[in-house]
């Protein structure tokens, strides 16, 4: 990788962190909107939203039908990622729903590998591995041998929620660096509402006009899915599917570490180790072998030494 093109994918990755702390601090606004609206009644208000503003945007390139089908593709993933897990909701714990969801770090290498014939380095690799031990400490998601089929079909759901946030992590490098991107984001944007307004029409609609409603729409809508999503595509363009994932994998920590700042919950020794595992995974694959040879080098004997002269 040439200078240029490091520089630029370090950027990128800065760029997800800020965007992953922004969707971990709207994770309450979320759950508190969810209970003044039922779930796609509040998708399809963000959605449609932050599809308006992207389109007004940049409606002039909203043209061709390739750039139309990977959008809506996208958007379908979407979707399906928030519909699935919404629903398994219903049956399993919001802590293994949390740690199940997360997992999609761990599919995202192989459907690299699948579909970009990218292999991910060890450091990434071995990322990966700590993420997903950190997430299930951070989620406190337990073993339940006896649970009953419920859970189970809950659990199913959310493995679908991560499958399909998966593809969409995986996919979106490639079809950011072919199409513009404001464009392929209103076309995401437009599939999730308008199926999620298709989805209304079977299930109805429940809705409390509020102003921490609307205030939540508008958050989400502009923040954190136009916004967001725009700068998202523009990231993955720049860097690999795989380290995005382990990026993605620090809004737990952020979620958890704003409801901490709001008085809302407490974390014990195992939830702080979990979110610690999870932030050096993410440095683990950021500085890679040579990073850390020259961080060891700081910390050592030359480190020392340089600091006297």
């Amino acid at each position: 990788m040439s200078s240029a093109a490091h520089i630029d994918s370090r950027r990128a990755d800065a760029v997800l962190v800020a965007i992953t702390a922004f969707w971990g601090v709207t994770f309450v606004v979320v759950k508190d909107a969810v209970a003044l609206a039922d779930p796609f009644t509040f998708l399809a208000l963000r959605f449609c939203l932050g599809a308006a503003l992207l389109t007004a945007v940049a409606w002039r390139g909203v043209r061709g039908g390739a750039l139309v089908r990977a959008g809506a593709g996208l958007g379908v993933l979407l979707f399906v990622g928030f519909a699935a897990q919404t629903s398994g909701l219903q049956y399993t714990t919001p802590a293994r729903s949390a740690f199940l969801t997360g997992l999609s770090v761990l599919l995202v290498p192989f459907l690299s590998i699948a579909f970009h014939r990218h292999r991910p380095s060890p450091a990434s690799l071995l990322g990966v591995a700590l993420a997903v031990v950190g997430l299930w400490a951070l989620a406190g998601a337990e073993q339940a041998p006896d649970a009953p089929p419920a859970l189970w079909k809950g659990d199913a759901l959310t493995l679908l929620c991560a499958l399909a946030f998966a593809l969409h992590i995986t996919l979106i490098e490639r079809m950011a660096r072919t199409h513009p991107n404001a464009p392929l984001v209103a076309v995401q944007l437009w599939t999730v509402a308008l199926l999620s307004l298709a989805t209304l029409a079977v299930l109805g609609p429940r809705l409390s006009s509020t102003p921490a409603l609307w205030s939540a729409v508008l958050i989400t809508g502009v923040g954190g899915s136009a916004v967001a999503l725009l700068l998202q595509a523009w990231a993955q363009a720049r860097t690999t599917a795989v380290r995005a994932a382990l990026v993605y994998a620090l809004e737990p920590v952020f979620a958890a570490a704003y409801s901490v700042a709001l008085g809302r919950e407490e974390l014990g020794p195992r939830e702080l180790a979990g979110g610690g595992l999870i932030i050096v995974a993410v440095l683990v694959s950021e500085l890679g072998p040579a990073g850390w040879a020259g961080l060891a080098r700081v910390l050592g004997g030359e480190g020392r030494g340089a600091g006297r002269v």
